[in-house]
């Protein structure tokens, strides 16, 4: 998976069964149910009584064409950056952002405090995974991961997150029809996949239960826990977009080397501005260029890298630190 995270839909046509992919197993769904009903039972130690409430309910979804894929559109599939980020921070998300931010701020102080990370950016990547939590997927999870599984879609992956879904079930007071997730199999606000909320998945109000469905509070932590786990740095923003010389080297950026702002200084790169880089000697930080040396070019810092070990784009993570920019800006931090 790219991102443990990730995160991630809705609708209901779902089970509407329009076109199919050529299914990658002879047996029917029901033969294979079976195969991983054994496999529950004697390699991931789910308890029978589990099994035997659950296995029962799990339905083939007869995916339609659009959904029948690996995952949803790439961001890159927009074409180019200067497409995607208008496309993405429209107004109407960006003025939700300050809105959702004020409306939560002691929660969010409090969970950001707690985990080291500034709520500006647990905000920005709720409202880029769900619009707020408006759009946190209606399928059950248990369902989507096995009929994937079944018709060859990464089907490795997907099992891994039907047994995951069910070591949820098995170990929690979570029942079937709560864990309902996307058309990829991704679940509630934060769009956590089922290893990823037995990894990450937080109680941020201490009622016992961590609810990425319907608490917020929840879904901070969640968001917050994964960024702290990821490497996250309070004390540290996550870069800048910059300029860089004619001539210069642009195999430094698609290999990823790390060097000191004098490094980059001395290559020619200025901030976006013209205007040299911070004097800071501390820290070692990446260039990015997603569109190439003619498109925009950033240096980013371990903040940054955490955000693409939630979702692997350039574009994603671009979104999500401008919109926690305008956040921001907006509240005049």
């Amino acid at each position: 998976m790219k991102s443990l995270l990730c995160t991630s839909l809705s609708a209901l046509a779902l089970l509407s069964g329009v076109a199919l992919a050529e299914d990658s197993h002879s047996g029917s769904f029901a033969d294979y149910l079976e195969g991983l009903r054994k496999e529950a039972l004697e390699r991931h130690d789910i308890r029978p009584e589990t099994i035997s409430a659950v296995f029962p309910k799990v339905k083939e979804f007869r995916l339609a064409k659009s959904q029948n894929g690996d995952d949803e559109a790439t961001p890159e599939s927009a074409g180019s950056l200067d497409k995607y980020l208008p496309s993405v921070l429209t107004d109407t998300l960006v003025d939700e952002a300050k809105f959702q931010y004020q409306g939560h701020s002691e929660t969010l102080t409090r969970i950001g405090d707690a985990y080291g990370v500034q709520p500006r950016f647990i905000v920005a990547l709720w409202g880029l995974e769900s619009r707020y939590g408006r759009e946190s997927g209606a399928y059950p999870v248990l369902s989507v991961t096995a009929s994937k599984a079944y018709r060859g879609v990464r089907e490795a992956f997907y099992r891994e997150q039907f047994f995951a879904a069910l070591n949820i079930l098995d170990s929690s007071s979570w029942q079937l029809e709560q864990l309902l997730a996307t058309p990829d199999g991704r679940m509630g606000q934060p769009k956590l996949l089922p290893a990823g909320f037995l990894a990450y998945a937080k109680d941020g109000d201490d009622d016992g239960k961590a609810d990425i469905w319907t608490n917020p509070a929840d879904v901070f932590a969640s968001i917050a826990s994964f960024m702290k786990e990821s490497g996250w740095r309070a004390d540290e923003t996550w870069g800048r977009q910059v300029k860089i010389p004619a001539d210069f080297d642009v195999t430094l950026a698609s290999s990823g080397v790390k060097k000191g702002f004098a490094d980059w200084q001395a290559l020619g790169v200025r901030r976006f501005d013209g205007t040299d880089l911070p004097a800071r000697s501390d820290m070692l930080v990446t260039m990015v260029m997603p569109d190439g040396p003619k498109g925009r070019v950033y240096l980013v810092y371990d903040n940054y890298l955490a955000i693409k070990r939630w979702r692997d784009s350039d574009y994603f993570a671009l979104a999500l630190v401008h919109l926690s920019d305008r956040i921001k800006f907006q509240l005049g931090e």
